[in-house]
């Protein structure tokens, strides 16, 4: 859907949103970890994927928006 915006202004608006959506998802997945007792390789897996796309989505908003 962010390859179809009509500007950067639309572009970084709808990665903020994916970005707000992965960052939710991080919580409940630390939330699995550190209240429910849930461990082991995958949920470990899960968070540092969640990690890596919020720093994906950080970095692409930041280059948009610093573009000239």
């Amino acid at each position: 859907e962010a390859s179809r915006a009509r500007s950067d202004a639309e572009f970084c608006s709808k990665i903020d949103g994916a970005l707000q959506e992965a960052d939710e998802s991080q919580l409940w997945i630390e939330l699995l970890r550190e209240d429910c007792g849930i461990s082991g390789a995958s949920i470990e897996r899960l968070h540092a994927e969640t990690d890596e796309l919020i720093a994906i989505f950080v970095t692409m908003v930041n280059k948009t928006r610093n573009s000239p």
